[in-house]
């Protein structure tokens, strides 16, 4: 079994993966604006959305090595919070795969540590995880809510997350527990210093899960890399500013070696 993989558009290959018990259908707004210059791939993670019935376990090495044999080589990879951790795992591991590299609205670690004082605090993942058995649908809003918090436009941010989550079907709950812990205990930063590939760190200037400070740290551990905020973003602002977001992967993709 594969990952449900999608193909829209014509142009060099942009590969997009999406958050924590979401779907690639959550990127419609930026793929109505990028599909007339790209070809975008668009992948459901392990677990999640149109690849529940995969069988394939969620782990970063596995998304990685699951996505990087569907798409081309010399792609462009996009990831969005968990999808970001995937996306640098494969240009970490797989040069050849990846000529830049988008990390949006994520970071090579999510939490707190005394060297990354940047980042959440370990609970609150781990929080999520535990109160998933007791109140799955609730657990899941809260999360949702999370995501929302600090945009500008907060009440259609949220709207857009519960209208997609549940579109094909519900993420198992031991999969969302997986990508918890994922979140929660992933560490990547040794990864940057030696990137081979150009890389955008596109944060959202009101996100509350994903600190753009972190994302500005991460970016200057990285040879190549640029750093965007959106400043009325929260940690989704490819859904409620989609034309800056996509104008940043435009400008990114052509400093980008073919």
């Amino acid at each position: 079994m594969s990952l449900f993989h999608e193909v829209r558009g014509q142009g060099p290959a942009l590969v997009l993966l999406h958050g924590w018990a979401m779907h690639s259908g959550i990127f419609a707004p930026l793929v109505d604006r990028l599909a007339s210059d790209f070809t975008v791939h668009l992948l459901d993670l392990p677990g999640h959305g149109r690849s529940a019935g995969a069988g394939l376990p969620l782990t970063l090495e596995n998304a990685a090595a699951q996505a990087s044999a569907m798409v081309p080589e010399r792609a462009l990879w996009l990831g969005w919070s968990l999808g970001g951790l995937v996306a640098l795992q494969a240009a970490a591991t797989r040069r050849a795969q990846v000529r830049g590299l988008v990390m949006l609205a994520a970071s090579p670690r999510f939490v707190r540590g005394d060297d990354w004082p940047q980042g959440m605090q370990a609970s609150v993942f781990r929080d999520f995880a535990q109160a998933l058995g007791n109140d799955y649908p609730g657990t899941l809003d809260r999360f949702l809510m999370l995501e929302a918090q600090g945009s500008d436009r907060v009440r259609e941010e949220l709207r857009l997350l519960r209208a997609e989550v549940f579109a094909h079907g519900e993420p198992a709950a031991d999969v969302l527990c997986d990508g918890l812990g994922l979140l929660e205990n992933s560490d990547l930063r040794g990864a940057l210093p030696t990137l081979a590939m150009p890389s955008l760190w596109l944060a959202g200037h009101r996100d509350r899960l994903v600190s753009p400070d972190a994302m500005q740290a991460a970016a200057a551990m990285a040879p190549g890399a640029s750093f965007h905020c959106v400043q009325s973003g929260g940690h989704a602002p490819f859904l409620t500013h989609a034309d800056e977001v996509a104008g940043a992967v435009f400008g990114f993709a052509s400093t980008c070696p073919p």
